[in-house]
């Protein structure tokens, strides 16, 4: 099992309203909906960063010439490229 640890957590009283308001929505307890909101966050984040890392890498001159290269098969109805 993992390590929890608490952290105290000091929220605005809208925002606590708000969030106690959407948790019995989800019928979850306050603590289980922040820990998934800050999950979503973390994650969110987390995959801007994998793909600013990707483009820092990317070889455009190497894409170019890929996707100038002859052959293959035409897109299928609907694949097309626009413009």
């Amino acid at each position: 099992m993992k390590e929890i640890r608490t952290y105290p957590l000091r929220l605005p009283r809208s925002l606590k309203e708000a969030v106690e308001r959407l948790s019995r929505e989800d019928r979850t307890s306050i603590n289980q909906f922040v820990a998934t909101a800050v999950a979503e966050k973390v994650s969110a984040l987390e995959t801007a960063r994998f793909f600013a890392d990707r483009k820092a890498r990317a070889d455009l001159k190497a894409f170019d010439k890929l996707m100038k290269r002859r052959g293959g098969t035409p897109p299928r109805e609907g694949d097309e490229m626009s413009g």
